[in-house]
């Protein structure tokens, strides 16, 4: 049995989606945790299918333990709660405080297998984003030695955030004319429903992957955010221009003149430091060997941006 934690966010959805829709493990195998009512109209499709659906929540680690029970393997999807990493939070009190207490039920439940989702960053890495994910990576190899089997997927940066990236941009009105960042570099961009059935596909082979750490990130046609300027520009009929400015300078803008939450900003900036040392520029072949095993071409980022912006 599998149990997967984080099957109603993007890529724990998308995962999910492709091991129903590929066939790729039988659905009365699948539990799904939720936070809300497991018989909640929500999840209503999901259990007509055969998927069994339990209440678990990452402040009862009881309740995680009880769904784990009779599953063998755990689908670990990050914890969304970003804001536990705000402020520099230390050890154990970023997300890994969650994904800590998922790790322990499954120790407990009888789990043999660990399958997580980690972020196509280095390790380590510049960038705060990545911090909760290099502690919940050391504990996983902690438990490793203990007998656990691991597998750690670094998930490719979404096609679909490119925004985020390009200055926290408003695909669908946003104005600027020159959008303000900290840096850049080569970034190997991933649709969501791509690294969903590229998840999905280690997930139904268990044994080709224990023990590995993959990059799962579309090695063909990275783009860094010069080259989104020039796609979102010709897209919008009008050019925006970069402006490069230093990290202080950037969290200070963004804080201070676009009144964003500065939590968010001070945590989200060191990710240019990160850029400029092309961390997320991904050299890994392993989601190109899954996809084109099976037929599939990537989703290119450019499909991508001309979809949300029109």
């Amino acid at each position: 049995m599998l149990v997967i934690v984080g099957a109603s966010g993007k890529i724990g959805g998308a995962s999910l989606s492709s091991l129903i829709t590929e066939k790729l493990v039988p659905t009365d195998e699948i539990v799904c945790t939720t936070s809300a009512a497991p018989d909640s109209a929500k999840w209503k499709g999901l259990a007509e299918k055969g998927v069994q659906v339990r209440h678990a929540t990452f402040d009862d680690p009881g309740s995680m333990e009880t769904a784990f029970a009779g599953c063998d393997k755990l689908f670990l999807v990050s914890s969304p709660r970003i804001k536990m990493d705000f402020f520099d939070a230390p050890y154990g009190s970023g997300r890994e405080k969650d994904h800590f207490v998922a790790l322990e039920a499954a120790k407990k439940a009888g789990v043999k297998h660990i399958f997580y989702t980690s972020l196509a960053f280095a390790n380590p890495s510049k960038s705060n984003v990545m911090t909760a994910h290099e502690r919940t990576e050391e504990r996983l190899h902690e438990m490793e030695k203990e007998g656990m089997k691991v597998t750690i997927l670094r998930e490719g940066l979404y096609n679909e955030s490119w925004p985020l990236y390009f200055g926290h941009y408003n695909a669908t009105g946003d104005d600027r004319s020159q959008v303000i960042i900290a840096g850049d570099g080569k970034i190997s961009w991933t649709a969501i429903a791509d690294l969903g059935y590229a998840t999905a596909s280690i997930i139904a082979a268990p044994a080709e992957y224990e023990g590995k750490t993959v990059y799962l990130s579309s090695t063909s046609g990275a783009k860094s955010l010069q080259d989104i300027a020039e796609i979102v520009s010709k897209e919008k009929g009008s050019d925006i221009k970069l402006e490069f400015v230093t990290r202080s300078e950037h969290e200070a803008f963004y804080i201070d003149d676009k009144k964003m939450d500065e939590g968010q900003v001070r945590w989200w900036a060191a990710t240019y430091d990160a850029l400029n040392d092309e961390e997320c520029f991904i050299k890994d072949q392993t989601f190109e060997k899954i996809m084109e095993t099976r037929g599939r071409k990537p989703k290119p980022v450019e499909d991508t941006i001309r979809e949300m912006l029109h």
